[in-house]
């Protein structure tokens, strides 16, 4: 199908009557009738209106089909409970056992082999091209064996700036939202090594076109509905093939979600908001701003409502601890053997830096002020700040001093106009 899609002017959002308009085009419920229909949204970790999207399309083909159930798109965040999902579907207890009894909630799970299938391998040449030579190896794709039971995917999520592949959304909420380890870990690593001020906020990455040659071994159809999010509501809302729908989205993205600032900022007190409930995803309040942190300065991620560094990667990250990426790339024997996306969570949240004769500099200074104590921040190699001794509102107002406060980070990507090399597209 052709896209569909509306895009709102600058000082409006969607209201429901169009989102209902793009689902009716995108989705003719003749099309669904005794259809099995596999719905994928996101987590709790990303702002959108998800719920007006599900409970539209809910009213537009559910009470056609055969089924009609959702998969939350975890990659390897933690599982969410049956009343987490009701929250983000922005549904009630009521109506989960009256209007939508028949649908069935599912958790992704990464890390069960029994829960994959799968479907294909992509060949160390094509990696080789795909990723401008970087790697070249064998990289089997797994995906959740779930969506071979039904007949139509539809994809709903957000596109915000992103720190591996560019831009969030489409194929990637099924690489690596649904998706097994294999495949996650190598691209998340592929995406360090170019390195996130390179990587974020660049439409055709290399990470970006590995994550849609796996979403082509995908053979049921998918269809996809792309939200570009401000304050809660929509400024655009396309719909089609994964690929397409993420095209025109990026592209909007590209427009609302970039605050370009003139000079970078000694000081950044990046705030984590309370839907980052651990490090592993908190690190966001550190990709999207690093691009406007000075060579020496310092980034606080502000959250005081966080107490775990990650509950399913902790042990290797006590392990490895934060460190730039050529600490790990100048040590390869020592660390390939841990999992390769967690490792690149570990270079992206440290940042930029070098490693030269057994000495490790990085380019500025990341520390937490969150509920991990000061001895576990020494020990996976962040600083550590005393949350309770910060009052953000001194933070307030200073950009003219080289201090940027950032009250809700994560999703919004911060770039300098005239960006240093190493900020640069590669």
């Amino acid at each position: 199908m052709s896209p569909v899609y509306k895009t709102a002017s600058v000082d409006s959002r969607l209201n429901r009557e169009q989102v209902a308009d793009v689902m009716a085009q995108a989705c003719p419920a003749k099309d669904y009738r005794d259809k099995k229909v596999l719905v994928i949204v996101p987590d709790g970790t990303r702002t959108a209106p998800v719920g007006l999207l599900f409970q539209t399309l809910y009213r537009q083909i559910g009470e056609t089909t055969k089924a009609f159930d959702i998969l939350i798109a975890l990659g390897t965040h933690q599982p969410m409970s049956e009343a987490a999902i009701c929250r983000r579907l922005e549904i009630s207890e009521s109506e989960r056992v009256e209007t939508y009894r028949r649908i069935r909630f599912f958790n992704h799970a990464w890390n069960d082999p029994s829960a994959l299938k799968c479907v294909g391998v992509i060949p160390a040449g094509e990696i080789s091209k795909l990723s401008n030579g970087l790697f070249a190896m064998d990289v089997p794709v797994d995906v959740n064996r779930m969506v071979f039971d039904y007949d139509q995917i539809v994809i709903i999520g957000p596109v915000f700036p992103h720190e591996v592949v560019g831009f969030s959304g489409g194929n990637k909420y099924l690489f690596p939202g649904v998706a097994g380890p294999e495949i996650l870990n190598f691209f998340h690593w592929l995406g360090a090594v170019i390195t996130t001020p390179k990587i974020i906020g660049n439409k055709w990455t290399p990470v970006r076109r590995i994550v849609d040659r796996a979403g082509s071994m995908v053979t049921v159809p998918k269809l996809c509905f792309c939200m570009v999010v401000e304050e809660q509501g929509l400024a655009g809302l396309f719909a089609g093939a994964p690929e397409s729908a993420w095209d025109g989205a990026s592209d909007l993205s590209r427009q609302r979600h970039i605050v370009y600032r003139e000079k970078p900022f000694d000081t950044i007190l990046s705030c984590a908001p309370k839907m980052y409930d651990e490090v592993w995803t908190g690190g966001k309040a550190m990709y999207k701003l690093e691009p406007v942190l000075a060579d020496g300065g310092e980034l606080i991620i502000y959250a005081p409502h966080i107490s775990e560094v990650c509950v399913a990667h902790r042990k290797v990250i006590e392990a490895v601890g934060y460190h730039c990426r050529d600490y790990f790339l100048k040590q390869w024997d020592k660390f390939k053997h841990h999992p390769w996306g967690v490792l690149a969570h570990c270079a992206h949240v440290y940042g930029l830096g070098t490693f030269e004769n057994g000495l490790e500099k990085p380019r500025a200074r990341v520390t937490l002020a969150t509920q991990i104590p000061p001895e576990m921040c020494r020990r996976i190699n962040l600083g550590y700040r005393d949350p309770n001794s910060i009052r953000v509102e001194d933070f307030a107002n200073r950009e003219d001093e080289g201090i940027l406060l950032v009250p809700k980070a994560g999703e919004m990507l911060f770039r300098l106009k005239n960006p240093p090399a190493w900020a640069s597209e590669s």
